[in-house]
C-alpha cells in the first residue's frame, strides 16, 4: 500500500504554514436551526459544505464529528464523504472525530474505514478510545504507520465523567491517563519533526503539571471558545508542549454562519489569538 509522508510531518508543516487552529464541523440540530436550516440531509449538506468553503483553504485542520452525519444514515455519510474530499482538496488535513475503539479484527475494520487510502472516508487522522487497553489499538497504529496517517487517542478529556477512568491509579502508581501518554511517547520515539500519534487533552481540564505532555506528538485540545477556554490559557495549561497543541474551536466559529464572510472572520480572529498565545 502506497503511503503518504507521515501525518506528524504533514501536520507540523500545516501548523507552521497556516497556524495550529483546528475548526470542528459539528452540524447538530441547534446549530442548523441557528443558521435557518432544516434538520435534514439538505440542511446538513448546506451547513457542512459552507464551513468547508469558508475555512478549508486557510486552517491547518478540519475535524468533522462523525455522529452528526451518521444520524442521517447512509445519506448523511455520503455528505461526509464529500466534506472529506473537498477539505483535503483545499489543503486542510482531516481529523475524523469518530472515537472508535475495539479489539482485534473489529478494530482493524474501524481503522480501514478511515485510514485505508482507498476508503471513501479516508482521513489524515482518526480519534480513538484506548479504554479496552492501549494494546487494543495496535491494528490502527499499524495501519497508520503503513499509510502515513495518524491517531488522536483520548487521554485527558474535558467531560466531567472522564476523571473516574482517566485519573484512576494503577497498581504501578501511575494514572490511566499517564499510562496512555507514556504509550504515545513510545510510539512517537525517534520521529521528527513530530510523531503521528497524538493525545486528546482538553483545554479546560485544569492543572496538568503532574502529567508529561511532551510525547513528541500533537495534542488535540477541544474546549477553546464556547466551552470556556481562551487562546491565552493554552501556555498555562500545556506548558512546554504548547507548540504541539492543535486547539479545536467548533461553536466559537460555527455560530457566526451562515455567511461565509462571518465564518472566515471568526476563524481569522481565533487563529490570530492562538498564534499570539503560543508564539507560532
Amino acid at each position: 500500500m502506497s503511503s503518504l509522508e507521515p501525518f506528524g510531518a504533514r501536520l507540523r508543516r500545516a501548523m507552521d504554514e497556516r497556524g495550529p487552529l483546528c475548526v470542528g464541523i459539528d452540524p447538530h440540530a441547534s446549530l442548523l436551526a441557528e443558521w435557518g436550516l432544516n434538520d435534514d440531509v439538505a440542511g446538513l449538506e448546506r451547513f457542512s459544505r459552507t464551513v468547508v468553503e469558508a475555512v478549508a483553504d486557510r486552517v491547518a485542520v478540519i475535524k468533522p464529528q462523525m455522529a452528526f452525519f451518521e444520524r442521517f444514515g447512509s445519506r448523511g455519510v455520503a455528505v461526509l464523504e464529500r466534506v472529506v474530499e473537498e477539505t483535503r482538496a483545499a489543503g486542510a488535513l482531516v481529523v475524523m472525530d469518530a472515537k472508535r475503539g475495539d479489539i482485534g479484527s473489529t478494530m482493524a475494520g474501524y481503522a480501514e474505514a478511515f485510514l485505508h487510502k482507498d476508503a471513501p472516508l479516508f482521513s489524515d487522522a482518526l480519534t480513538v478510545s484506548p479504554y479496552l487497553g492501549y494494546g487494543s489499538l495496535a491494528p490502527a497504529v499499524a495501519l497508520a504507520r503503513e499509510t502515513g496517517t495518524g491517531l488522536f487517542v483520548l487521554a485527558l478529556t474535558s467531560n466531567p465523567e472522564g476523571p473516574e477512568v482517566q485519573h484512576a491509579v494503577r497498581a504501578d502508581g501511575r494514572t490511566v491517563a499517564a499510562t496512555v501518554l507514556a504509550h504515545l511517547a513510545a510510539d512517537n520515539a525517534g520521529e521528527a519533526p513530530l510523531g503521528s500519534f497524538g493525545a486528546v487533552v482538553g483545554a479546560t481540564v485544569g492543572d496538568l503539571s503532574s502529567y508529561d505532555l511532551d510525547i513528541n506528538g500533537p495534542l488535540l485540545a477541544p474546549g477553546v471558545g464556547a466551552q470556556g477556554a481562551t487562546p491565552a490559557d493554552l501556555p498555562r495549561v500545556f506548558g512546554s508542549a504548547v507548540r504541539n497543541v492543535v486547539p479545536n474551536v467548533s461553536r466559537g466559529v460555527l455560530r457566526h454562519g451562515p455567511e461565509v464572510a462571518g465564518l472566515r472572520a471568526a476563524t481569522e480572529r481565533f487563529a490570530d489569538e492562538i498564534r499570539a498565545a503560543v508564539g507560532a
